[in-house]
């Protein structure tokens, strides 16, 4: 109003009707400056966000991005508050996982040969290596599905072993065992565990012998109660959340986006709960000591 060539209104009647006071209007003014430099400041910031969002093409939110600005070279220090204004500011935002409500508690296979619960959720009191977490899930595609089995550190949460299957024969299971043993025999011992649920695939006879012919322990869940395989659910959770099957039409297209999400989860999927750090690099820094991001040099922003 007050740069119209018509306007017969003083700034004193005009901060009456919007109810601002006449200096407050004329700081306003002034800063006019500021605000373009801040506004300038909030974009260059967020193009060093949209970075870390879209790093290796999988959706991360405000946690996900301060941990992947902390591994650049050099490393980002930002406020995850602000990350979250400017996301809000900008409209980027991070799907959320929802509850699935077609979601039925698995109904083990009881049989004779179902071992003990020595877990008993203690899936971080005996450091890396001890606790092995392992389950089979199903990845639809194009009106049809695979499985997958995995073996995972219970306090590292690195996944040690995977195998990609179009069948659920036992074989699959057991080949995951042998992955397992020939990438990471040196750090596993006589006392560590192998826990599963009471599915048919782990109370079968040739599951319970190759854990013995490798040393290792075995530990079931209770009959039905998945949250004594809890980190392992969560993590099959997560997977199916950041993966896009949408175009996939053979097996081998599938195996291309596991193989590479895998490599992502355990490299440059970083964890607030592990220091910041991927699950590789968490395994490293409890057996090293050496924190892997040297922050000395980085840029605060």
């Amino acid at each position: 109003m007050v740069k119209t060539e018509n306007n017969v209104l003083s700034v004193s009647v005009l901060c009456d009707i919007a109810q601002v006071s006449r200096s407050g209007y004329y700081r306003w003014v002034n800063a006019e400056e500021k605000r373009k430099e801040l506004e300038e400041n909030d974009r260059k910031d967020f193009e060093l966000i949209l970075i870390a969002y879209q790093y290796r093409g999988y959706d991360k939110g405000a946690r996900g991005i301060y941990m992947r600005l902390l591994h650049m070279n050099p490393p980002i220090i930002m406020n995850v508050k602000k990350i979250r204004r400017l996301m809000k500011k900008y409209n980027l935002f991070c799907p959320i996982r929802k509850a699935n409500p077609y979601r039925r508690m698995a109904k083990a296979l009881q049989t004779n040969n179902v071992a003990d619960n020595i877990l008993n959720r203690e899936f971080k009191n005996h450091g890396p290596r001890m606790v092995l977490l392992t389950d089979i899930t199903y990845i639809p595609y194009d009106n049809t599905r695979c499985y997958l089995s995995t073996i995972l550190d219970a306090f590292t949460k690195e996944v040690l072993s995977y195998v990609l299957s179009e069948s659920l024969e036992v074989d699959f299971v057991l080949e995951t065992v042998n992955i397992l043993v020939d990438k990471h025999s040196v750090s596993l011992t006589t006392k560590t565990l192998v826990h599963s649920d009471q599915g048919c695939h782990y109370t079968s006879y040739s599951f319970i012998q190759i854990l013995k012919d490798k040393k290792l322990r075995q530990s079931m869940s209770r009959k039905g109660n998945c949250w004594d395989n809890a980190p392992q659910e969560s993590f099959f959770g997560h997977m199916k959340d950041e993966i896009d099957l949408s175009d996939c039409k053979i097996f081998e297209d599938v195996k291309k986006i596991i193989d590479d999400w895998m490599d992502y989860y355990n490299n440059d999927r970083y964890q607030w709960d592990l220091a910041k750090l991927s699950p590789s690099e968490y395994y490293k820094y409890v057996t090293t000591g050496e924190y892997p991001i040297k922050t000395g040099k980085s840029k605060n922003v």
